[in-house]
């Protein structure tokens, strides 16, 4: 009760004008604006009051102002907006290179994020979110669909294919948020895998770094990366361990990377990285001891993708489900944003209630569980319940992908759409 009079008392730092004539660009901003005033640090201050370290977080109702205005479901796009980086590995003829352009790849997305300290929104169970490209280098277009497959503990999976270039990606992201003292961590058990059927359905598998929001009791808030991750391509042995280095107390630097690439069938280093993930990276041959630019996040180029309008839009579908609250938000109007949320959160709980007294099991409708015969997709649990042959023609698998959900304007959540995916699964496969 003292949280909720404290949140409806929060002082925003916009003006009442500002407020009221939010437009487009206005609403673009407000995710890179920190928003922890002294009355937002009595609000977290009196949630921390009630942990103790090691607490898990991930049900624990987090005030509205340190919130980012998209869904996780939406925010797992931003490994996709700098597709030239995608294509650049796929055109490599070399192995290595192909491996080293993956890498940089993946590398170069994570600093696609909000400036100020920002989380996604926690997606409901059930909800999906699906976006497109339709101008990627060379006139090409690629699709995205994700869904809230389980909500405890929270497992986003998702689905990205390029058709025309036989790109396909596969993953699922599993935060395990705990309180830390004076920081926080979402420690991210889940991972990607990267399918170049150009190739020979070449596989590359990733890691994820975990999350630390640092200051929350005391000094600055802000947000780093940590810890290790590692990228493999089991078929040319090819495999990198890279460190997000986290600032020590009295030395070190903030959000610096070190790693190796080595090929792993010998043992022999390959390159070293250096640098800083949202800035300039650099890697050295360790053979001839050569240095150069890996990738320089300031002049990435991104390409974001394009949603059906929201009239279109089934009520699960993230943008859809969330907008009250995302408006809110985007006004800053933590007031209205948080009752909004609190409905949503609210219906969540009732589904959940009431599938419990008819002993009824939720089931993904557009994912299945990973079946015995595909042992290279167990760590990802579940996967897009349709099977695409990346040997297929573009017009094919494009045609599979808009038989999943819709996607491009003029689609809608039509009847079909809703069969569970273990019923497609069943007649489909």
């Amino acid at each position: 009760m003292v949280l909720t009079l404290k949140i409806d008392k929060l002082k925003l730092k916009s003006s009442s004008e500002e407020t009221s004539n939010a437009d487009d660009a206005n609403c673009a901003n407000t995710d890179d604006i920190d928003e922890v005033d002294d009355e937002g640090q009595n609000i977290l201050l009196a949630l921390i009051a009630q942990l103790r370290p090691g607490m898990d977080l991930t049900r624990i109702t987090l005030p509205t102002f340190i919130l980012e205005k998209k869904s996780m479901l939406e925010r797992i796009t931003n490994f996709f907006q700098i597709p030239d980086l995608l294509f650049e590995a796929n055109f490599s003829e070399d192995p290595l290179d192909r491996f080293v352009n993956i890498l940089k790849w993946y590398l170069a997305s994570w600093h696609i994020a909000p400036k100020a300290v920002k989380k996604p929104l926690n997606p409901v169970l059930g909800e999906y979110f699906s976006c497109y490209w339709d101008n990627l280098p060379e006139g090409k277009s690629a699709y995205y669909i994700a869904e809230q497959t389980s909500h405890h503990p929270p497992k986003s999976s998702y689905f990205y294919i390029v058709p025309e270039e036989k790109i396909r990606v596969d993953g699922v992201v599993v935060p395990k948020s705990r309180f830390l003292g004076n920081s926080s961590a979402a420690i991210m058990e889940g991972c990607g895998h990267v399918t170049l059927g150009k190739w020979g359905n070449e596989l590359y598998t990733m890691s994820q770094p975990n999350v630390y929001c640092r200051g929350i009791l005391f000094g600055k808030m802000r947000t780093e990366l940590g810890d290790h991750i590692k990228v493999r391509c089991e078929k040319t042995g090819f495999e990198a361990d890279i460190e997000f280095k986290t600032k020590g107390f009295i030395s070190g630097t903030y959000d610096a990377i070190g790693g190796i690439i080595k090929d792993s069938t010998t043992s022999e280093e390959l390159f070293y990285i250096s640098g800083k993930w949202n800035d300039l990276m650099e890697i050295k041959d360790a053979k001839s001891g050569k240095k150069r630019v890996l990738f320089d996040t300031k002049k990435s180029v991104k390409v974001k993708p394009k949603v059906r309008p929201i009239e279109e839009q089934w009520e699960y579908e993230s943008r859809k489900l969330w907008k009250p609250t995302i408006d809110a938000l985007s006004k800053r109007n933590h007031e209205v944003a948080t009752k909004e949320k609190f409905k949503v959160e609210d219906e969540q709980r009732a589904k959940a209630k009431t599938r419990l007294e008819d002993g009824v099991e939720f089931h993904p409708k557009l994912f299945r569980l990973v079946s015995e015969s595909e042992p290279k997709a167990e760590d990802l649990e579940y996967i897009i319940y349709k099977r695409f042959n990346l040997k297929d023609t573009p017009e094919s698998l494009t045609h599979n992908v808009f038989d999943i959900a819709p996607i491009v304007p003029g689609q809608k959540f039509e009847e079909k759409f809703h069969i569970p995916a273990f019923k497609k699964h069943d007649s489909n496969s």
